[in-house]
C-alpha cells in the first residue's frame, strides 16, 4: 500500500489548525511531536474511567494496573527488550540523573566518564555531576567536521582501560546525523566499561534492538514519538537489579519499579502505549506486517516506511536551503548519504540570525527552534554561541513537501 500522508495526517487534530487564518506548521519536531486522536482518547478514556492507583481490587483498579503492565510490555517490544528491564519516569534528563545518582557509588577517583562533543546536555550534565562528586574525571570524543557523527578513531582513543561509563546519543539533536553505536559499545566492552545511549532523537525514526547493540542501558522520551510526556529506561536486568535504587524502603526489592520513585503518571504510561501501538498500526497498513503478526514484528514493519519518507522530506528540505543564497546547513546534505542522518536539521544564513529566522517563521505559524537547544558541547564547539547558536527544522511522517515549501519561501525572503 502506497504512503498516504494525507491519511497519516487527519489522525492529528493539532495538524487541522488554523491561526489568523494561516495553516499551523510544526517543523519543531524534534522538541516533540504531535498526538494522534486515539492516543488522546486513551489518555481521556484512563482519566475519565479509571484515574486510579494500581493494585487495587476492583474494577477501575485492575484496570489501571493491566493497562500499565502492557504499557511496559509495549515499551519492551519498541527497544527489544524484556519487561523488567523498562522504568517509566518523567522524561530522559529525569531519568539520567536518577541513574547517575545510582551509579556514582560505582565510580571511584582515578575513573573516567567518556562523552561526546554532540550530545544533548541531557546526557553530559548528569554525568558530568556525577564525575565531579565522585573524583572522576570527564574525557570528550570528537565530532567529524564533515558528517558530524561521533569520531570512532577519536572514541578509540579516549576508550581506555580507566574509562568506567561511555554515554553517546544514537543520533544527534543538533544536526540529526546516526552515529555507529554499535561500534562504540564494542569499543567499551572491550575495556569492561558500561555503556549509556540516549536515543531521544533516534526512536522516533528508527529501529532499536538493545540486545543486538549490548549496550547496559537506553533512554528515549515518548513525548518524541506520538505520545505524552514519559520517559522510558532501559537497563541490563542484572544492573537494574544489583545497583543502588534511591526509593521508598518498601520498593526497594521490586524490579524495576525500584527505578520509578513515587506513584507513576498511568495516563501518561496509557497514552505511551497507545503511541507505540499507533506506530505498529502505521507497520500493517503501510508496511510488510499483517494484522497477525505480534507487536514488535509490526514496529518493526513500521521503521523503513516512516524513516524513508522522513528522509524524502530531509532530502527536499535540505536541496531547498542548499538553494538559498548564504546557507550551510551542518550535518549530513549527500543525497546518497541520508540513510545515516534522521531528518532533524539545523542551519544558518548569512544576514539572518537564528532568533529573526525562527521569529519570521512564527509569524507565517511555522513552528522552528533556534539557539543550542542544550546540544550546548555541540554550539561551543562550533564557536556560534555569542551569534545565536542555529535554526532547526525536523520534519517527521505526518509533514509534507507543501509545508517545507511554505518555510522555505519564508526563509528565502529575509
Amino acid at each position: 500500500m502506497s504512503y498516504d500522508v494525507e491519511a497519516v495526517r487527519s489522525a492529528f487534530p493539532a495538524l487541522q489548525e488554523t491561526v489568523d487564518g494561516k495553516p499551523v506548521v510544526f517543523l519543531d519536531n524534534p522538541a516533540g511531536t504531535q498526538i494522534p486522536q486515539q492516543v488522546i482518547d486513551r489518555i481521556t478514556e484512563c482519566l475519565i474511567h479509571y484515574n486510579v492507583n494500581t493494585e487495587v481490587p476492583y474494577g477501575p483498579g485492575e484496570r489501571v494496573t493491566r493497562m500499565a503492565q502492557e504499557a511496559r510490555q509495549a515499551a519492551a517490544d519498541l527497544l527489544g527488550a524484556d519487561p523488567d528491564e523498562i522504568a517509566f519516569g518523567n522524561n530522559m534528563t529525569s531519568l539520567t540523573v536518577l541513574l547517575s545518582r545510582s551509579l556514582v557509588h560505582e565510580i571511584k577517583p582515578g575513573d573516567e566518564i567518556v562523552v561526546s562533543h554532540m550530545e544533548h546536555d541531557g546526557n553530559v550534565g548528569p554525568w558530568v555531576l556525577m564525575a565531579e562528586d565522585a573524583g572522576a574525571t570527564v574525557r570528550w570524543i570528537d565530532i567529524d567536521p564533515e558528517t558530524y557523527a561521533i569520531d570512532l578513531n577519536d572514541a578509540q582513543e579516549k576508550i581506555t582501560d580507566r574509562t568506567k561509563l561511555v554515554a553517546v546519543s544514537h543520533a544527534g539533536n543538533g544536526t540529526g546525523t546516526i552515529n555507529d553505536v554499535a561500534a562504540i559499545i564494542k569499543m567499551a566492552k572491550a575495556k569492561g566499561a558500561w555503556t549509556f545511549i540516549d536515543a531521544v532523537q533516534y526512536a522516533p525514526h528508527g529501529y532499536i534492538d538493545v540486545k543486538e547493540l549490548d549496550c547496559d542501558f537506553l533512554a528515549c522520551s515518548a513525548y518524541k514519538f506520538y505520545g505524552p510526556h514519559v520517559g522510558i529506561l532501559y537497563g541490563k536486568r542484572e544492573l537494574m537489579g544489583r545497583l543502588r535504587a534511591y526509593t521508598v524502603r518498601p520498593s526497594l526489592e521490586k524490579q524495576p519499579t525500584r527505578w520509578e520513585p513515587g506513584t507513576k503518571n498511568y495516563e501518561g504510561l496509557v497514552g505511551t502505549l497507545a503511541a507505540i501501538d499507533y506506530i505498529a498500526q502505521l507497520g500493517v497498513d503501510y508496511g510488510a506486517a499483517d494484522d497477525n503478526s505480534d507487536r514488535r514484528s509490526r514496529l518493526k514493519a513500521a521503521w523503513p516506511v516512516l524513516g524513508g519518507y522522513e528522509q524524502e522530506l530531509a532530502q527536499h528540505l535540505i536541496g531547498g536551503l542548499q538553494a538559498i543564497g548564504g546557507i550551510k546547513v551542518y550535518g549530513i546534505t549527500d543525497e546518497m548519504d541520508m540513510a545515516n542522518r534522521v531528518a532533524t536539521v539545523s542551519f544558518r544564513k548569512e544576514g539572518s540570525t537564528p532568533q529573526e529566522i525562527t521569529n519570521a517563521l512564527g509569524a507565517q505559524q511555522i513552528g522552528s527552534r533556534c539557539g543550542d537547544y542544550l546540544a550546548v558541547a555541540l554550539i561551543d564547539g562550533l564557536g556560534l554561541r555569542a551569534s545565536g547558536g542555529l535554526t532547526r527544522l525536523g520534519p517527521v511522517h505526518y509533514n509534507t513537501r507543501l509545508e517545507i515549501d511554505r518555510a522555505l519561501e519564508v526563509i528565502d525572503q529575509m
